[in-house]
């Protein structure tokens, strides 16, 4: 059965080049084989055969047989991907080191401004506005922080609830008072956890982590900021998490 061009993209992504990919088809679909009967069944030339066996034997794909001649053998596909994602989390783990010690204090001692997107909206349609288009970005998570001033603000939303609706993305939903208090509540399906808390200074709506939308204030919503601040968002995110954490779950 021959490999789908969609598979053979990803394979390119994990890091096989075209002679390795076919190769390793080849070896999925005739078992063990030498290096000869490789290359007869593949278009890698013979002289290339042993440099493409090599490389696929060092990222993991591909495992050997001690004969004569040698006979070679695919490695399961899920356990060459694990060696292929612990060598790559090796990689970022090294990249990081190298750019916080070296790049960032660079960055600092030049005093480099940043200019990310921050955005201060005013009146209730631009808000509601925001929040849906932000929203329906969502592919992963939506952590939404409801304190009791933005109950009406939410329920003047009608959109807001057709797109939690139909979003693929897990919903984590953090209100203030009882749950039943919110009467939009019902309208949710697919997967929305939902917890509660006595009080809350302000809320907001955090998106993959990418954006959010932070509600500042206690009676009503004094501020309200959008951004995409990679350290703002990482901030709101990792707020969120601690008073979801203290707070009480529903179900």
């Amino acid at each position: 059965m021959p490999i789908s061009e969609r598979t053979k993209q990803v394979l390119r992504e994990v890091g096989l080049n075209t002679y390795e990919i076919d190769v390793y088809a080849a070896l999925l679909d005739g078992g063990q084989l030498t290096a000869m009967e490789i290359s007869e069944k593949t278009k890698v030339p013979y002289s290339k055969i042993y440099e493409v066996l090599k490389m696929l034997k060092e990222k993991g794909w591909v495992k050997t047989v001690e004969s004569r001649p040698a006979k070679y053998y695919p490695a399961p596909p899920n356990e060459a991907l694990a060696t292929t994602e612990a060598k790559l989390q090796d990689k970022i783990t090294d990249w990081k080191q190298t750019i916080t010690s070296e790049l960032q204090p660079l960055f600092e001692k030049r005093e480099i401004i940043e200019h990310p997107d921050i955005l201060i909206l005013h009146g209730i349609q631009s808000v509601t506005s925001k929040l849906v288009e932000t929203l329906k970005k969502a592919t992963k998570e939506i952590m939404i922080a409801a304190p009791e001033f933005a109950k009406k603000m939410l329920s003047s939303a009608p959109l807001l609830f057709d797109v939690l609706k139909k979003t693929n993305a897990e919903v984590k939903l953090m209100v203030t008072g009882n749950a039943e208090q919110w009467s939009n509540l019902e309208k949710l399906t697919g997967p929305v956890k939902l917890r509660v808390r006595n009080n809350m200074f302000g809320g907001g709506v955090i998106v993959d982590g990418k954006e959010a939308m932070l509600f500042l204030g206690e009676e009503k919503p004094s501020l309200v900021i959008w951004s995409n601040h990679a350290g703002l968002v990482r901030f709101a995110k990792e707020y969120f998490q601690f008073l979801w954490e203290s707070s009480k779950k529903v179900g």
